[in-house]
């Protein structure tokens, strides 16, 4: 067995060893602060000192990904005026191998006359932090996996292993949905996915130029190659109706191609922007997410689509914007097909 083999057997033997320790009762009463911590709209203020106050830091980052509102406490700090974030709805969890750590001995006096619950994680049961705490979470260690003893390293993978637990306990007794974590992840893969509208990613009708159904083969080039005064070429221009704001089909660099091809050299001159056009075009709406559209457009196998008309959901010929693939792509969604 290597040595660092060894290290880590030794701290997930501490880790089960705090699973098979820690009190149901006291563990199901955290839970239920917890729970109503949310229910008051309050929050939950972790604090700790040393690699203590790196563990406390990681636990409030998690809690408040998940969705309950935490923060990390300096306890020097507190004791100079951060001790103002604390309110009497709060719960506070305080992080302490030793469960003898000055400075959040020093703060707990001022919690108490606030009223603020508070939860010991320690290492000592019958540590002076342990006795000035509503409840206690067993975090001890048989010795840490540093060969001197003397490094935090069990014990700081059993905090955080509790801190995660209750966590993911947490959430899942808050219902937290996939939708609840992407709207704290908006910059993550989840996020986009669960997030991200076709509204927010597709052009504008603002920012479009119709095309007249009869306007020539000249106008359209010139039309499909300037595109967009903000955005340059599209890659696309819609056709209007009757209805100068309804749509009667879309054109596509594809659909040019297809056309000319379709057509001898003669009668290019003839050709109007409505035969050119799809008049029947595959269209999403704005409040659809962007991954679907995405998967309409890479569902589509017969023919590649790079430009989805986006249509208002009252009136699926009124026109909204344009969605390229291009602007997915560029948001983050990754396309098996260009």
């Amino acid at each position: 067995m290597s040595a660092l083999t060894r290290c880590l057997q030794e701290e997930a033997s501490a880790i089960a060893a705090a699973a098979e320790r820690l009190d149901p009762q006291q563990v199901e009463a955290a839970l239920e602060l917890l729970e109503s911590c949310r229910q008051r709209r309050a929050k939950l203020v972790v604090t700790g000192v040393g690699k203590s106050g790196i563990v406390a830091r990681k636990i409030a980052a998690t809690f408040s990904s998940i969705g309950l509102t935490a923060v990390f406490l300096n306890p020097v700090d507190a004791l100079h005026g951060d001790l103002g974030i604390v309110a009497a709805d709060d719960v506070t969890l305080l992080l302490s191998n030793s469960g003898e750590t000055e400075e959040l001995l020093a703060i707990l006096p001022h919690l108490k006359r606030r009223g603020t619950s508070r939860i010991a994680l320690v290492g000592r049961l019958e540590s002076s932090l342990a006795r000035g705490c509503d409840l206690v979470l067993d975090g001890a260690v048989d010795r840490e996996a540093c060969p001197l003893n003397l490094a935090p390293t069990a014990s700081t993978a059993v905090a955080m292993a509790i801190g995660d637990a209750l966590a993911l306990v947490w959430m899942e007794r808050a219902g937290i949905s996939p939708v609840d974590f992407a709207i704290n992840h908006p910059a993550g893969s989840l996020g986009r996915r669960l997030t991200l509208t076709v509204g927010d990613l597709m052009v504008p009708a603002a920012e479009l130029e119709a095309l007249h159904p009869e306007a020539r083969l000249p106008v359209v080039i010139a039309h499909l190659t300037q595109g967009s005064p903000k955005r340059g070429s599209l890659g696309a221009s819609w056709v209007h109706g009757s209805d100068p704001s309804k749509l009667a089909g879309l054109i596509t660099d594809g659909d040019l191609r297809r056309t000319l091809q379709r057509h001898g050299p003669g009668d290019w001159d003839r050709i109007t922007a409505a035969e050119m056009a799809t008049s029947d075009p595959i269209t999403v709406t704005p409040d659809v997410l962007a991954a679907e559209a995405l998967e309409l457009m890479e569902r589509n196998r017969r023919q590649a689509i790079s430009v989805l008309p986006v249509v208002s959901p009252d009136d699926p010929l009124l026109l909204e914007g344009l969605l390229r693939l291009h602007d997915l792509v560029q948001a983050g969604f990754s396309a098996s097909a260009s």
